[in-house]
């Protein structure tokens, strides 16, 4: 593909910028809604006090997205809260103007809804100068949290532009807490007033806390810490205001704290744990005066746990790595080095569990012997063919492929069937349990989504024992396994039952902590069967050059790829609506609910809101009179941090917003709204993994080039079946992160537990 799109009118690689709606760029009235710019949030992050991040970004490549991050989780995901370059006089003159115009629209929005004196479900308080900037940092991570790029990340040069807010993460703390009961509530309401803190963060700190709350912040004002959104150095301001004179850097309560608050920022950017010096650094940019004593506090009060991991001897004069150790070995063995690492129990723990698991599946002999595979194998071909005798085999197998190689599993699926065997395959999204049922025939009840699987409310049930009554569980979509939940899936296969991840592995990072699918394959220690199947047609092959680093020029004569270059965000959101709401569908015969606007972040001129403003305002105009919603607008809800599900809204009362999810009806409480349920027409590309339209409109502003990354751009392109639209304003920016922005690493410690268990598969 060549660097700079051809314009609209040429055909050379890849139709007109529009379908069957060739025309000029927008007039000047047409910027209204749009521009970059707005500080990046955070794998979730820095929303505005009256927005929240429902999801997933990165994936998120452990930034934002939504990481994504919203990836991020970034979008990825992926950005990291990085800013832009510079941009020419006029170009930013436009930008001035289109925030302005977005902000004028959000200030109509605004005054429409307080017109409102009937609606149900209403949010926000009237608060001014630190106590608002408090309550709106919590606000914007309840969803997410603040960037991890900001702790873990590189020094970032002053920004001038800023670039769109990267895609929410999910919580290192549980998703669904009990309501606090009253008193407690109060006494933390108390004692955030005498600290000059925002009275409405009593529910969240309460929760966070528990019983017994208002005095723990009393005692320890850097508790507050504990409720997501909060920062050091707000919490120091409520510390400085709770204890006078005796407040001051050096003290031990706020080492501990801080140090706790780093590993869940690390959490929140996708690591399992932290390197010894990475984290001593991060807690030196945070004031903290001796960083080893900080360290060693938490780890005496048990909120933190240490791992010293062997590594590989280093070749003879080669020196240890930074953040590495040597450890004395036996006598006349050479020393060999040792990483030191610092981690919260919770993901330190589902790591080594999930290890166990893994080992037990590998180890575990199959409850039936492989000679009844030999039947089924010999009606396979292809790929398909060496899955099954790869599962005939082995307890524990890997498949790779794209959206084409779901067939493979499918087959794997009837297999099994036809050989008796307990089995069942579960997906991430409702719509990628659509589309894998699809490829069945009489298998209903065969499929479900992970979520549903880890509830109970979907699949075979339990055993006895309280395991899966399975004999085979085939995973989809395994790289948005998070540490988490693939340590329950794992723990709960009854021994010798079968386990095969499936999946895209260049797609975005799960929005959780770890990357499973991409640690078992690094760890090489069960089958891994490579597809041979390519995603067909045009967009399969853009696609799979994505994959490989190459965006390459593609042939599209049914225009099944349009390029249309913008010059600001104010045109980018103007070609976007203009695109999915009119041109597309009429060009290929769809509705406009079977397209869906894909961008880097949930802020800017150009992110998820303004998309979603400017989309809402074309497709279902209305006074927002439910919290900003009306029925019939198009939303993605999100259960818990990290998930969403695309839905619609049907109406409000009391008890909450209605809403219809996949069929399934959803009543999200009046004070989750805010938190749960975004406009879902524009989604980032953490949101979006897992699931697939018929069109998809890739908008890509001039501020989101340092967001982009391979896997984000392969993501956000892979969403598309039939037609893909870019609204293009990053110039090269894009082919270069194509070819040199791979995922952002994370530090997790699972490929080197699964080798001390599981010798290496041949």
């Amino acid at each position: 593909m060549s660097t700079e799109p051809d314009p609209p009118e040429s055909t050379d690689h890849a139709g007109p910028a529009e379908p069957d709606a060739p025309g000029e760029p927008g007039t000047p009235d047409d910027t209204e809604t749009a521009e970059p710019g707005t500080t990046a949030e955070a794998p979730e992050a820095g929303a505005e006090a009256d927005d929240s991040a429902p999801t997933t970004d990165e994936a998120g490549d452990g930034k934002t997205d939504d990481g994504e991050a919203d990836d991020g989780k970034t979008d990825d995901g992926e950005a990291d809260g990085a800013k832009t370059g510079d941009g020419e006089a006029a170009a930013q003159v436009s930008e001035a103007q289109a925030e302005l115009a977005a902000q004028k629209l959000e200030r109509e929005r605004i005054e429409r809804r307080k017109a409102e004196k009937a609606a149900p479900i209403a949010a926000g308080t009237k608060l001014s100068g630190k106590a608002a900037d408090l309550l709106a940092a919590v606000r914007a991570v309840e969803g997410g949290a603040k960037p991890p790029a900001a702790v873990f990340g590189e020094p970032e040069p002053a920004p001038r532009r800023p670039a769109p807010e990267p895609a929410p993460r999910p919580q290192p703390v549980a998703a669904q807490a009990a309501a606090p009961a009253a008193d407690t509530v109060e006494g933390v309401r108390r004692v955030l007033a005498d600290g000059g803190a925002p009275e409405a963060l009593a529910a969240q700190a309460a929760a966070a806390l528990g019983e017994g709350a208002e005095d723990m912040l009393r005692e320890d004002p850097w508790h507050l810490l504990r409720v997501p959104g909060v920062r050091p150095e707000q919490a120091d301001g409520f510390a400085r205001a709770l204890l006078g004179p005796e407040c001051a850097p050096d003290d031990e309560r706020r080492g501990r704290a801080v140090t706790v608050w780093l590993l869940e920022q690390a959490a929140l950017a996708g690591h399992t744990a932290l390197e010894l010096p990475t984290l001593t650094a991060a807690l030196g940019r945070q004031s903290v005066p001796d960083p080893d004593a900080a360290v060693q506090s938490t780890l005496a009060e048990g909120e933190a746990l240490v791992f010293q991991d062997a590594l590989d001897a280093p070749a003879a004069g080669q020196p240890v790595a930074d953040g590495e150790q040597e450890e004395d070995g036996e006598e006349g063995e050479a020393a060999r080095p040792v990483r030191v690492l610092a981690g919260l129990e919770r993901y330190a723990l589902a790591e080594e569990s999930l290890a166990d698991a893994l080992a037990r599946v590998v180890n575990s002999p199959a409850k039936e012997a492989s000679a009844p595979w030999e039947s089924v194998t010999a009606a396979a071909s292809g790929s398909a063919a060496e899955l099954i005798r790869a599962v005939a085999g082995h307890g524990l197998v890997l498949h790779t492929g794209g959206e084409a190689a779901r067939a493979e599993p499918a087959a794997l699926l009837t297999a099994a069937h036809a050989l008796g065997l307990r089995a069942v395959a579960a997906c991430h999204t409702p719509d990628g349990r659509r589309r894998f049922a699809a490829l069945l025939t009489g298998e209903d009840g065969a499929v479900v989504t992970v979520p549903g699987l880890l509830s109970g409310a979907e699949g075979p049930g339990h055993d006895g024992d309280g395991a899966f009554a399975l004999d085979l569980l085939i995973l989809l979509d395994a790289p948005q396994l998070d540490v988490e939940s693939a340590a329950m899936l794992a723990e709960s296969l009854p021994d010798g039952a079968r386990l095969v991840l499936s999946g895209d592995p260049a797609v975005l990072w799960s929005a959780g902590p770890g990357r499973v699918f991409a640690d078992l394959l690094a760890a090489r220690v069960c089958p891994q069967v490579a597809s041979r199947t390519p995603d067909p047609g045009p967009i399969g092959e853009l696609v799979s050059g994505v994959g490989i680093g190459e965006l390459n020029q593609v042939d599209a004569p049914g225009k099944e790829i349009v390029i249309v270059p913008v010059r600001d965000a104010g045109e980018a959101v103007h070609r976007t609506v203009q695109l999915v709401a009119d041109s597309v569908p009429r060009a290929f015969g769809i509705t406009p609910e079977e397209a869906v606007a894909i961008t880097p972040g949930h802020g800017g001129a150009a992110g998820t809101r303004a998309l979603n403003a400017a989309l809402k305002e074309r497709l279902n105009p209305g006074p927002g009179r439910f919290g900003g919603f009306d029925p019939g607008d198009r939303v993605a809800y999100s259960p818990v941090p990290g998930r969403t599900v695309p839905g619609r809204v049907v109406t409000a009362d009391a008890d909450g917003l209605h809403l219809s999810c996949e069929g399934a009806s959803v009543v999200v409480p009046r004070e989750r709204v805010e938190q749960a349920v975004r406009h879902g027409w524009a989604l980032t590309a953490h949101q979006a993994v897992g699931s697939r339209w018929p069109a998809a409109v890739v908008v890509l502003p001039g501020d989101a080039g340092q967001v982009l990354s391979r896997p984000w751009v392969y993501t956000a392109f892979g969403r598309a079946e039939r037609h893909l639209s870019v609204v293009h304003g990053v110039e090269q920016a894009l082919p270069r992160a194509v070819a040199e922005v791979p995922a952002k690493p994370r530090t997790t410690r699972l490929p080197l537990l699964l080798r001390t268990q599981v010798p290496a598969a041949e």
